[in-house]
């Protein structure tokens, strides 16, 4: 089973769906492309409200020029261990200036949510049983400790100027 979480709770009725050969979007939903179809589809139309997904190996600094007319970026993590994922979100909200949603998908572990909210990263397609109960829990681990700035700004901290404190602790 899979849900959206966001900071707020989780969402009712979410119309995007990563489509595969088995799942199309149907009806109310709306197919998140991938990134050569997302470009191919602004190319060929004036189309806004596009949603795209955003895979490891993909160039994200492509969706540039297409920036505007995205409504939502989902950025994938195949695997706990590939933080390619990281790097485009921060490259979105850093450089690019996407302002839009932003949504981690695949593999969304509860301790790497705090990391990804830190790197822009606004909502998340989570399947994994721990992180849904943790979720469903309030239970959102913490960091108290930053080292180094961020999408989302951290509270200087006492004495370093280099390490930053959350507001929030767990």
């Amino acid at each position: 089973m899979t849900k959206i979480w966001r900071e707020a709770g989780f969402v009712e009725n979410d119309p995007w769906i990563v489509e595969t050969d088995e799942v199309k979007a149907a009806g109310e939903q709306k197919p998140l492309l991938d990134l050569d179809a997302m470009i191919a589809r602004a190319e060929e139309s004036n189309d806004v409200g596009l949603g795209v997904l955003i895979k490891p190996a993909d160039d994200v600094t492509r969706l540039e020029p297409y920036l505007y007319r995205l409504e939502i970026v989902a950025v994938a993590f195949p695997a706990f261990n590939d933080g390619r994922a990281f790097s485009h979100a921060s490259l979105l909200r850093q450089r690019l200036g996407y302002a839009n949603e932003l949504r981690a998908v695949g593999d969304v572990l509860i301790d790497q949510i705090p990391l990804m909210l830190r790197c822009g990263i606004d909502s998340f397609s989570v399947t994994n049983a721990t992180a849904l109960k943790r979720l469903e829990e309030n239970r959102l681990p913490g960091i108290p400790h930053h080292y180094q700035p961020t999408a989302r700004h951290a509270e200087a901290g006492p004495r370093y100027s280099w390490r930053r404190q959350s507001t929030k602790t767990a």
